[in-house]
């Protein structure tokens, strides 16, 4: 059988109350738009209904680990099981609604072989804008990244990039770190091997964030001094 057109990963810890609501809105949009497409739920040890409602829809494929590692593990795992030609995640409160995926597809049209959703370029859309503080620290931590790791980039964690398959299997491969700021790593993987194309997206905050804007805050940043070190060694 020849593999499908596109896989859709979406993460997902302890997502009961809002995973089955999203499988549904993004599996209509993908019969509606046409081609082949599989849809990953990657759960990070999940202890609710999570993996319930995941299997719930046959057509929806569970890649599960065993015990909560955090969202760069759930996505790596996703990401290297999928099988598409493409592979878009997304991540599972569709902050970034999933029919923007045309626009990062369109990019690919034209030859990049990354596309990621940016809320921080001049024609993004931003329709519901997160608490101050916290939409403080991410300008912040967006501007160590430039810094330290990625300075071509404006937005590294959008939760909603595509990759050609080759790329997102090779990245997501060698990519280690299972936290937040695994974004990161995997651009900077990407960044001198790969076309990346960052693209105004349409993004609203949902609650019930899960960072914790202390604890991950300060991981994260750890995070971006080991990948800036590491940086220095290979440089």
């Amino acid at each position: 059988m020849s593999p499908p057109a596109l896989s859709v990963v979406i993460p997902a810890y302890n997502e009961e109350a809002r995973l089955g609501p999203t499988l549904a809105r993004v599996t209509a949009w993908l019969d509606a738009r046409g081609g082949t497409w599989e849809v990953i739920v990657a759960d990070d040890g999940s202890k609710d209904r999570t993996r319930e409602i995941a299997t719930a829809d046959p057509r929806v494929r569970l890649v599960a680990l065993p015990q909560n590692r955090g969202k760069g593990a759930a996505v790596r795992a996703g990401m290297v099981a999928a099988t598409g030609d493409r592979v878009l995640f997304s991540d599972a409160d569709l902050s970034t609604p999933i029919e923007e995926l045309d626009k990062l597809a369109a990019e690919l049209d034209r030859g990049a072989d990354i596309a990621i959703g940016s809320r921080a370029l001049a024609s993004s859309d931003i329709k519901v804008r997160q608490h101050p503080m916290r939409e403080m620290m991410g300008r912040t931590f967006n501007r160590i990244v430039r810094l330290l790791v990625l300075g071509g980039i404006k937005d590294t964690q959008c939760g909603f990039k595509l990759f050609t398959r080759a790329a997102a299997h090779e990245l997501f491969g060698k990519a280690t770190v299972d936290g937040f700021a695994f974004d990161v790593e995997v651009l900077w993987l990407a960044k001198d091997r790969y076309r990346i194309a960052e693209v105004p997206v349409v993004w609203r905050h949902v609650e019930e964030s899960k960072v914790s804007p202390g604890i991950d805050a300060a991981r994260m940043f750890a995070d971006i001094v080991k990948l800036r070190l590491r940086h220095r060694r290979r440089g």
